[in-house]
């Protein structure tokens, strides 16, 4: 390797403090360890480093010893260092941050390090990386598996498990496909080579409240300090290019920017756009990247060749060269909280990497979390408004249809207002909207001779009928299985019914109403990539779908111009549950989708179906009443001592025997700390009851803003000893409560 020193002979020098350093290693199972530094060979806080564990070696970070102090072993015991990483290290910022999120969020440090060291490039040499694509020979002995990669891999390319994994197929079946001739073998280089943006590219004429915001942002850049802004602008106020101007001018700086999307389905519409302004594309950091993409973009963003980078929650702990601004897209969305390994909330933790270094953060939103709304008032983010759609648009008419009134005909689901609606908006050529927040064709398969529901196996949780594959689906473990031809439980044939709606089911609705109408299902089952979301988007600016049946995939992010008619199926579904946040996730879901509508010239209408139309956030909805609304939903979380009035932390303990699960559950329940402000409430069975096979217990711990929780719960915790098959997790400032 090029960039990496080996380790010369241990000379057998004296002891000296520059010979020691004190390492994290990604291994969440340990502290942090002591080596010595061979001769030859430099090692500063926040270098890349190979050393030593047992017979293996294993990546770490050198950190400052007084952080993490330790038992001090003698010298002549500490093992060398292996290698250590030229060029490229873990800043102090980034390591400050890296501790902040392993204290906060009650997780080891080790555990958040991985995740800024997740790609494999901090030590990847210099050899291209070799992927595989079809070149169309077909071999001559063929097996189901092999037609079944053969179908699937068409324009597909990538690395063998990258292309077993697209196919559904072992590792064996692709590389016996290479050995029989069917796949041509490419090397792809590790070394980006992505044009620039350019900040003056396709500049546009912003509206006056847009150049009074952008202006802000830019002197923000401009001073290279720390500060929050909340831009809060309705939807089609033009947000997007208001921050385009403060990531031009970090451009003009020379300084990167990191922008983060809540959807990675979103990357694809956020690229074009941002080809159109800049020029060229930003280096994107996703799930759904290659290897070899992970490598190149890791290393250009590292080096600080990457200027702007725009990515999911991830790419916020990724070791940027010189990062000079941060954007939250659509700030308010849950999907920015991580709900396994470290629970962090990257809304929270990009203000505190924006802190760290001291450079602005922008979270952008149409409708701002509650607990954003909190900061400003306390005076620490600054409200930035846009209170106006751009140009010729205007919000929609809201109009909430009575179910128990408009009653929609027996074994359909859509009211006959919005039925003709729907008719009115085809016949004018216009495109619709129909939103539902349950994915696959219904929720629950029955049997109506016995009563028997059809349940995962590893979940206590209702199989999802998925009619396009033919198969039932886990939502919560992802556990698959065909449509049972008889009842499992009774085996009367005939006798299995579907229960309630899924978009599937609302689509077959619509196609039997207008079977001339195009019609396209969104939600994650179909749009699973960028490139997925960039057909759909073409397909719809083409004019080649006329509705839309989508979950919250397409509440957010999307601007199509002929797009005047929304219909929200059942608004009723969010508000269900006891959720402390369903009220304002009900709120910001209805009217996030209700602003897909008449984003353009043309004016919009919404429909929203409910059983509850005097439901205040109902009227909030139809009265475009948002202020309204956010000021009782603040006074009754405040009056509840609910957050941001406090604080709240959940534990759950999970374990294959549910006896071990309740009984660990009940320890830490019973040995709860007594202090003033701080209670704890449970254990009882989470309400997901069993999750991928493993029992769950929840407890729920309720805290005064003053009290100090996580000395707390981690003093607590770590005074405790369960069975090792036992899972205790910590969610500091919980966003799911099953």
């Amino acid at each position: 390797m090029d960039d990496v020193r080996k380790m010369p002979a241990y000379t057998g020098r004296m002891n000296r403090a520059s010979d020691r350093v004190r390492v994290i290693l990604l291994n969440s199972a340990l502290g942090p360890l002591d080596y010595r530094v061979p001769e030859g060979m430099h090692a500063e806080p926040g270098s890349i480093v190979m050393a030593p564990l047992g017979p293996r070696k294993l990546p770490g970070v050198v950190w400052e010893a007084d952080r993490f102090p330790t038992e001090e072993i003698d010298f002549k015991r500490l093992r060398p260092l292996r290698e250590v990483r030229d060029g490229v290290g873990i800043s102090a910022p980034l390591r400050r941050l890296v501790e902040w999120t392993a204290d906060y969020y009650l997780a080891s440090p080790a555990a958040v390090l991985r995740m800024v060291l997740s790609s494999g490039a901090a030590f990847a040499d210099d050899r291209p990386i070799v992927e595989y694509r079809l070149n169309g020979m077909v071999p001559d002995r063929m097996t189901p598996q092999r037609e079944q990669a053969l179908a699937a891999l068409a324009g597909e390319q990538g690395t063998v498990s990258e292309l077993a994994n697209i196919a559904d197929v072992s590792v064996a079946v692709v590389r016996g496909l290479e050995k029989a001739g069917a796949l041509d073998r490419i090397e792809v280089p590790v070394f980006a080579t992505t044009d620039l943006p350019d900040p003056d590219h396709g500049k546009i004429d912003l509206n006056e409240d847009q150049a009074r915001v952008g202006s802000v942002l830019i002197e923000a850049v401009r001073q290279r300090a720390y500060k929050t802004y909340l831009l809060d602008g309705v939807t089609g106020s033009g947000k997007t290019e208001v921050y385009f101007e403060a990531i031009a001018e970090a451009l003009r700086q020379d300084r990167q920017t990191l922008v983060l999307l809540p959807e990675i389905a979103l990357t694809e519409p956020f690229l074009d756009r941002f080809r159109t302004r800049f020029g060229a594309e930003p280096v994107a950091w996703h799930s759904g990247l290659k290897q070899s993409e992970r490598k190149k973009n890791w290393r250009a963003l590292a080096e600080g060749q990457a200027k702007v980078v725009v990515g999911a929650r991830s790419a916020l702990f990724l070791p940027y060269r010189d990062l000079g601004l941060i954007i939250v897209d659509e700030a308010h969305e849950v999907s920015f909280k991580q709900e396994d390994g470290v629970r962090y909330h990257a809304r929270d933790v990009a203000v505190m990497r924006g802190l760290n270094e001291q450079i602005p953060v922008v979270l952008a939103s149409a409708t701002p979390a509650i607990e954003s709304r909190h900061q400003v008032e306390q005076g620490n983010y600054e409200l930035l408004e846009l209170p106006a759609r751009f140009g010729a648009a205007s919000l929609p008419d809201v109009e909430a249809l009575d179910l128990t009134s408009d009653i929609p005909p027996r074994g359909s689901w859509l009211a006959p207002t919005l039925v003709r609606a729907l008719e009115d908006n085809l016949g004018k050529g216009e495109q619709s909207l129909l939103f539902l927040n349950r994915r696959g064709f219904a929720p629950l398969t029955l049997c109506r001779t016995c009563g028997h529901r059809i349940n995962c196996p590893n979940c206590t949780a209702w199989m999802v009928e998925h009619r396009l594959t033919r198969r039932l689906a886990c939502h919560h473990c992802g556990h698959v299985m065909p449509q049972p031809e008889k009842c499992p439980e009774c085996e009367d044939e005939d006798s299995l019914v579907a229960c309630g709606p899924g978009v599937e089911r609302i689509c077959d609705e619509v196609k039997a109403l207008f079977p001339e109408a195009r019609t396209a299902i969104v939600t994650s089952d179909t749009i699973w990539s960028p490139a997925k979301a960039g057909e759909f988007v073409a397909k719809m600016e083409a004019g080649a779908i006329d509705i839309v049946v989508g979950t919250q995939l397409v509440t957010k992010g999307y601007h199509f111009p002929n797009l005047t008619l929304v219909g929200v199926v059942d608004a009723d579904i969010g508000l269900e549950g006891g959720d402390l946040r369903a009220a304002e996730r009900s709120f910001q879901q209805i009217a996030q989708v209700a602003g897909r509508a008449g984003r353009a010239s043309k004016p919009g209408h919404v429909y929203v179906q409910t059983r509850m139309p005097d439901a205040p956030v109902i009227q909030a909805i139809i009265n475009n009443d948002r202020d309204g609304f956010y000021a009782a939903e603040i006074a009754s979380r405040r009056a509840a001592a609910a957050p941001p009035f406090a604080r709240l932390a959940a534990i759950i303990v999970s374990s294959e025997d549910n006896s071990e699960a309740m009984e660990t559950a009940r320890l830490i329940g019973q040995t709860a700390p007594s202090a003033e402000g701080f209670a704890v409430f449970g254990p009882a069975p989470a309400p997901l009851a069993m999750l991928r096979g493993r029992h769950r217990h929840r407890l729920l711990i309720h805290a005064h803003r003053s009290v100090e929780l996580q000395k707390l719960v981690r003093e607590w915790l770590e005074d405790l000893e369960w069975p090792r098959a036992v899972r205790v997790g910590v969610d500091v400032d919980p966003y799911s409560f099953v």
